[in-house]
Formats: structure tokens, C-alpha cells, sequence
């Protein structure tokens, strides 16, 4: 698994590999039914991505990751970190989809193009 590095303001950053967001899929408690990203925000870290895996048995979400702007240079590196996306919704959308293929459960991002933290949810 990978480290977890820090921020300058003292948040960790999640690691988004596939071998890691596995791992913490397999302690979820319940099924994980669905991978999904949703937008939020903040002050210090400008629009993020949070990366959650929807369970049943209990009905629950689970983080997997929150992928903030450092987090998304770091994944996808500096040439496609400074693309036309919004960097957090592209390495939030590759990680999250790598993880649901290999859960073998749908992956949804609702808003992935444009920041909106009211963007309908995922609903089985």
C-alpha cells in the first residue's frame, strides 16, 4: 500500500492507486454496491472530488479518497494535470472507475465536467 503523504495544512492526502482503494473496499462493512464521486469544497482546498464506495447491508458510505488539486498532480502527473478538465474530477473519475471494474459495480459521477456539490446522488 501506498504512504500517505501530507499537505501543507496538515491533511493527508489519499493515495488513489488501485491496490490501495482496494484494500479499503474489502473493510468496508457491507456489499459495496456502487463506487461514486461527488463533488465538495472548502476554503483551503478549492473544489475537491470525494470518492465514496455505496454499501448495503448496512446501506452506508464508505470513503475511499478525498482528491484534492495536489492529490490529482500527484496521480495523473503535470502534463495531464494541466488539461482542460478540472484535474480533481479526472483522477477522481480514473481512480473511481478502475475501482468500481474491479468490484465489478457501477461507477457514477454525476457532475464530472463542472464542480457542483448538488449534483443528483446514485441511486441502485
Amino acid at each position: 500500500m501506498t504512504a500517505i503523504s501530507t499537505t501543507g495544512t496538515g491533511s493527508p492526502e489519499s493515495p488513489l492507486d488501485l491496490e490501495s482503494l482496494a484494500y479499503r473496499a474489502a473493510g468496508c462493512e457491507g456489499r459495496v454496491v456502487a463506487i461514486e464521486a461527488i463533488w465538495d469544497g472548502d476554503t483551503v482546498h478549492d473544489w475537491l472530488v470525494r470518492l465514496l464506495a455505496l454499501t448495503t447491508d448496512p446501506v452506508a458510505e464508505a470513503p475511499m479518497a478525498t482528491v484534492y488539486w495536489s492529490t490529482a498532480k500527484r496521480y495523473l502527473g503535470e502534463h495531464e494535470a494541466d488539461a482542460p478538465r478540472h484535474p480533481v474530477a479526472a483522477a477522481a473519475e480514473r481512480a473511481g472507475r478502475a475501482l468500481a471494474e474491479h468490484l465489478s459495480v457501477p461507477f457514477h459521477f454525476a457532475s464530472p465536467d463542472t464542480p457542483d456539490d448538488e449534483a443528483p446522488r446514485w441511486r441502485p
